[in-house]
């Protein structure tokens, strides 16, 4: 019988991994007692939310139970507490690197202002990191839904802080509302300051959206990116390019951008030659973590252990870790292969 190997023990980097969404549920719930906060019935169940996000409407309702949890989180010590453990659930599937997404205006309110919530989110992560050994880092995330101007200044910030741990400039939300090029000053200030270009495109619409983010925002990565799958050039100019997509499989089918794992198209990216990098994007409302996505990629697409151990190369070499860590990772993942 052929000898099946733990994903959870196979070295890689997740690096599409969002802030509140990274929450486990016990915690928000903890948190939701603590400040008596009234959770929906879709959060505090034993299974994931049911969503759909595919129209206006799932998505709204997508969008309020994420800002539901996010308002748990009051004070430095819940930030704190949210990042060691997202620390602590990287480590266990296997993850030497973590690249975490946040937008600071959505905390600053509880958290003192822009400046100091930042502040306290890289303080969380440099601590988190010690503590657990995991290499972790911070990606600043604009939002499309809010006017290019706060970008700007999102951008700069993230810029100030790149010694302290911001390593990538992101744009979230709703893909399907506002241009990417609205957005291409800030993504110039966030790229004259060193840092990668990570928005997101290619999950709600289509190929369209993956080509605006390479054309306006000069994307190194892109967050999802799986609907290049239905234009074969664009495939070939991602491959050519080396563009990485930040691939979410179990997101995919929540949010009902593809109807089960099977469809989700991993293996159209993988045999274009497109650089991939699975994340777990929301594990409190998608259910599943990292080494699950490695999971789907083995049940659902029939990835054997020499291309999975390519998936977890390929988003290593994406990610922003320095060289040494790079080098020891990617070391790891050809122990994992030895018999």
């Amino acid at each position: 019988m052929e000898h099946v190997r733990d994903v959870s023990a196979l070295p890689k980097a997740h690096l599409h991994l969002h802030f509140t969404g990274s929450m486990r549920p016990s915690t928000l719930l903890e948190l939701a007692d603590k400040y008596g906060v009234r959770l929906p019935d879709a959060l505090t169940g034993a299974e994931p939310p049911k969503l759909r996000a595919t129209d206006e409407r799932g998505w709204f309702r997508f969008q309020r139970l994420y800002d539901t949890a996010r308002s748990c989180l009051r004070a430095p010590e819940d930030i704190q507490r949210l990042v060691r453990e997202a620390a602590e659930e990287d480590v266990k599937d296997g993850s030497g690197w973590l690249e975490i997404q946040v937008d600071p205006t959505s905390y600053a309110p509880l958290l003192g202002g822009l400046i100091p919530a930042l502040e306290i989110i890289l303080d969380a992560v440099d601590s988190a990191s010690r503590e657990t050994g995991l290499g972790m880092r911070v990606v600043v995330a604009a939002n499309r839904m809010k006017h290019p101007l706060d970008a700007r200044t999102l951008a700069r910030l993230a810029v100030r802080y790149a010694d302290r741990g911001v390593v990538g400039f992101g744009l979230s939300n709703d893909e399907r509302r506002g241009m990417a090029r609205d957005f291409d000053r800030a993504f110039a200030i966030a790229r004259e300051g060193g840092l990668l270009a990570a928005p997101h495109g290619g999950e709600l619409s289509g190929p369209s959206s993956v080509r605006d983010c390479l054309d306006d925002l000069h994307a190194q990565r892109v967050g999802h990116g799986v609907r290049a799958a239905e234009d074969p050039r664009l495939l070939r100019r991602l491959a050519e390019k080396g563009i990485t997509c930040e691939v979410c499989p179990a997101s995919n089918v929540a949010l009902g951008v593809y109807e089960k794992p099977q469809d989700v198209p991993l293996r159209v990216l993988y045999d274009a030659g497109v650089p991939m990098a699975l994340g777990a994007d929301d594990p409190l409302l998608f259910g599943s973590r990292l080494a699950a996505q490695y999971e789907i990629a083995r049940h659902d697409h029939g990835f054997t252990d020499p291309e999975l151990a390519e998936l977890a190369r390929q988003s290593i070499r994406a990610s922003a870790a320095p060289a040494g860590v790079r080098e020891g990772l990617l070391a790891g993942v050809d122990r994992w292969l030895t018999p």
